[in-house]
């Protein structure tokens, strides 16, 4: 008979092992070596068979153990280090209260306003094998963000949902199809604990439904080091069965499921985070980060918050004081990423948000097409600061939302990029982290400075090193690809083959990500024969380890995975090439650690950011990538890997195929001539110095690079403290400057449509020649507006064929006359440039409150007449 529902009950601790359950209770444990250990050392074999679960260990560890245990005072000692090591790491100051003592010894007219708390929301996070709330990048990115604000000190809360089935467990059918399996997750089994208010009671959040219905959610919260981490459940028995089963699974369910998750993230959120600082006393944050759309409705719940609360605000009011302090990530470079909803679906849920205008909000999603609502339309339009993953991702985004800023030119939408980041004490092996460790020091280590050092490691050190988590990795490839075989059906006598599958001493390349079809899973089957040749070379033979998921719905991405299986299969190359089944952090670890070239061969530029190949090249990995996403911007080709040349350019117009052909083509060259040249050519100790002086530099050119404590600084420094200072302006004086700040961008909203560059006048003395300046004076109409309302600008730089200005400089122009509603603008544009040579002049409205010239979306351009 099958249980109605599951619990893990837990060993209780005898009164020396206390500690024991604070150190499992925080999720530092997960990254943290010394917890490790000492979590291993209660049960070696009981560990092992938990998959290094802690809860799973304390609910299966025997009563005589515990006792033992309880007296062994070598252990105690152990236990006693590791839990004050922990209250060290919770309490002492870190980088961050650094900083804070820095700008409080400022003067006040130059201190930065770091904020005292930001909330951080994300759809998934992926702290751990033990909590799998994540599918993919944008969840472990999510995870890192926080690990790395723990390690910095910065005082970030994290929001999201608690999925009770998780994604998804992944295995094959005997033919290589995927199959998915969606287990049944016990909140009190994680590591999680409920929140409660001062009388015990569990804490709740609720949202209103159309139809009478309603929305209750429990609120969990797990610890991430320093970080707390909130949870939204509505497997509540409060909620009807259709409203329990909104936190089912990530990314499942129709329209409608995905719109109600996405409510309680995003009002749920804000409403949960109230109940926790209000609980707990922790300041309420300045700074609101989305990461991704899918949280946007954070924003409606503030300004909902602002209008029908004691502040009484207009929703202009509102929605200017809320964007101050919101910061918005995209995080995908193709629109059909994006979610979008019916809007009426939209509607009839969001009239339960009081005090929020319904067709106000509407028009912050909206798109091209009416009957659309657009996620990243509004998480930009709530957002007064915004960034993509890497430069080039950032690039794109200011390309694919240009038709927000109309009249603007795409680089400048006011879309910044903030380079991803990985977590080091997470994905690094033991083995290299102390490496690193011991040249570059710890706390160097965790900032990112030193990495010169790593020129102390002796080469051989080096190799062996990188030998050992090889041969670790084949072990974990061995196991893994006889249990997928045992789970699709074939029998011992069948499977007798994985023994000896794989080598520790050649060369191997890992591949593992998510499976859209952009990602291009199969591009290394594209020409079959040579690919074999590569694997079962006598000399230089190559092997391959794949994994990764395909979202449940995408039956394209299914059929990817299994051609690729299908090819596994052939008795002529099985031992040489892999795909393992179920991709998540705890295999995931293993790959980037053995693997000695991480490849990635996206269709340029629909990467994002790709974090694995940082996480492979923390551990001496040398990509082998499309220059995509942040290999774009850090790749070294022949120094720190090598690019894989892509034809995005040199082939526009031509179909996917042929890129396919041209691309692949290009990677195994590379592979056969470049690769594994430099891997098997060895010096008189058997080592291929070459390829380890690849691997030093990798270490010493990306290590500072990659770490997520710099992306945490960068947002810090760039996003989260502007935004903080420019919430505390608006929110001063009972909203004074936000009121203001509305009603002059109404004001000049009005007014705009007769704004107008009615004349340029330009002279220069004699011809124009290389360093001289041409002086300009530009009549515009102000349409009412005051000179200190309005930006006038001369945009200048060469001209192409059709008369379009590029690389393009900016000089403001001041005010020299002012009647009739007129202006008379002048200024000079210096000559820097032989050639041909142009220049426009525009106005754009200014107000030392905007973020950003564009802000507005309002530009009155010169035109020819």
């Amino acid at each position: 008979m099958k249980a109605l529902r599951r619990l893990t009950v837990r060993a209780a601790l005898p009164a020396a092992l206390a500690p024991l359950g604070e150190i499992v209770a925080n999720l530092r444990w997960s990254w943290h070596a010394d917890s490790l250990d000492l979590l291993e050392s209660i049960d070696p074999e009981l560990w092992a068979e938990c998959n290094g679960d802690p809860a799973r260990l304390l609910g299966g560890v025997s009563t005589e153990r515990l006792a033992a245990l309880a007296k062994d005072r070598k252990f105690l000692r152990r236990l006693q280090d590791v839990s004050d090591d922990l209250r060290d790491y919770l309490e002492q100051p870190r980088w961050y209260q650094r900083q804070q003592e820095l700008e409080a010894a400022k003067p006040a007219n130059e201190a930065s306003s770091l904020p005292s708390s930001v909330a951080y929301f994300s759809p998934e996070f992926g702290i751990a094998e033990v909590l799998p709330q994540y599918s993919g990048g944008l969840g472990i990115l999510a995870g890192d963000h926080l690990k790395a604000a723990s390690d910095l000190g910065a005082p970030i809360i994290g929001v999201g949902l608690l999925y009770r089935a998780g994604y998804f467990s992944q295995s094959l059918s005997r033919e290589g199809w995927q199959q998915e399996r969606y287990p049944s997750l016990d909140p009190q089994g994680l590591p999680l604990t409920p929140l409660r208010d001062v009388a015990g009671n569990l804490a709740r959040v609720l949202l209103e439904l159309p139809d009478q219905r309603a929305l209750h959610a429990q609120i969990w919260l797990a610890s991430v080091g320093r970080v707390p981490l909130l949870l939204l459940d509505s497997d509540v028995e409060e909620n009807d069965a259709a409203a329990r089963g909104v936190t089912d699974r990530l990314y499942g369910g129709g329209p409608e499921h995905r719109l109600l998750q996405e409510l309680l993230l995003g009002v749920g959120g804000v409403r949960a985070l109230r109940v926790y600082c209000s609980i707990t006393g922790h300041p309420e944050p300045e700074v609101f980060h989305s990461n991704e759309g899918h949280a946007g409705f954070l924003g409606i719940e503030r300004i909902s918050e602002l209008s029908s609360g004691p502040a009484k605000l207009s929703f202009a009011e509102a929605l200017t004081a809320v964007r101050a302090g919101t910061v918005f990530t995209t995080h995908t470079p193709v629109p059909a990423g994006i979610d979008r909803f019916d809007r009426d679906l939209v509607a009839a849920h969001l009239g339960k948000v009081p005090g929020v205008p319904v067709a106000e909000v509407l028009a912050l999603g909206a798109e091209d097409d009416p009957t659309k609502f657009n996620m990243a339309h509004m998480g930009l339009r709530l957002g007064q600061r915004a960034n993509g993953v890497a430069q080039l991702h950032g690039r794109v985004s200011r390309s694919m939302f240009n038709n927000l800023w109309p009249g603007f030119d795409a680089d400048e939408v006011p879309i910044t990029s903030i380079t991803n980041g990985v977590h080091a004490p997470t994905w690094m092996a033991r083995e290299f982290l102390d490496l690193a460790e011991q040249a570059i020091g710890s706390e160097a280590l965790a900032t990112g400075g030193g990495w010169a050092a790593i020129d102390q490691v002796e080469d051989t050190e080096l190799w062996s090193t990188k030998r050992e988590l090889r041969a670790r990795l084949v072990g974990e490839i061995r196991r893994r690809i006889r249990q997928s075989g045992v789970e699709r059906g074939f029998s011992g006598v069948e499977l007798a083959w994985t023994a000896t599958a794989f080598d520790p001493d050649v060369l191997t390349i890992g591949f593992a990500r998510r499976v859209p079809s952009y990602k291009r899973l199969t591009l290394m089957l594209r020409d079959p024969a040579r690919l074999k040749r590569l694997l079962t070379d006598p000399d230089r033979p190559v092997q391959i380890v794949v994994a990764g998921k395909s979202h449940p719905a995408d039956d394209g991405g299914k059929e990817l995975i299994a051609q690729l299986v299908r090819f596994t299969d052939d008795p002529e190359v099985r031992g040489r090439i892999a795909f393992l089944p179920d991709y998540d952090i705890g295999m995931a670890r293993y790959l980037y650690w053995g693997s000695d070239v991480w490849l990635n061969n996206p269709l340029r530029p629909l990467e994002a950011c790709g974090t694995s190949g940082m996480k492979a090249a923390l551990n001496g990995g040398l990509n082998l990538s499309i220059k995509d996403g942040w290999w774009d911007e850090w790749c070294e080709d022949g120094k720190n890997g090598w690019e894989i040349p892509s034809a995005d350019d040199s082939l526009t117009g031509t179909t996917d195929d042929h890129r396919d052909a041209v691309e692949a083509a290009a990677m195994y060259d590379l592979i056969e001539h470049q690769v594994s040249q430099r891997f098997y050519s060895r010096d008189a100790r058997g080592i291929p110095t070459q390829w380890i002086a690849m691997v030093r530099y990798t270490l010493k050119s990306l290590g500072p690079k990659v770490l997520a404590t710099r992306m945490v600084q960068d947002y810090i420094r760039k996003l989260y403290a502007p935004a903080a200072r420019s919430a505390a302006v608006l929110v001063a004086d009972d909203f004074a400057a936000a009121k203001d700040l509305a009603a002059w961008k109404s004001w000049v909203a009005g007014a705009w449509k007769d704004v107008a560059v009615r004349h340029v006048e330009s002279h220069v003395e004699g011809d124009p020649t290389l360093g001289g300046f041409l002086q300009l004076r530009a009549e515009v109409a102000l349409s009412g507006l005051k000179s200190s309302d309005v930006q006038v600008q001369a945009l200048y730089g060469p001209v192409d064929a059709d008369n379009r200005l590029t690389s393009v400089q900016i000089v403001p122009l001041t005010m020299a006359d002012e009647r009739d509603h007129t202006g008379f603008f002048t200024g000079d544009v210096p000559l820097k440039k032989a050639g041909p040579f142009g220049y426009t002049v525009r106005v754009l409205p200014h107000n030392d409150l905007l973020a950003n010239p564009a802000e507005t979306g309002l530009v009155a351009a010169a035109t020819q007449g």
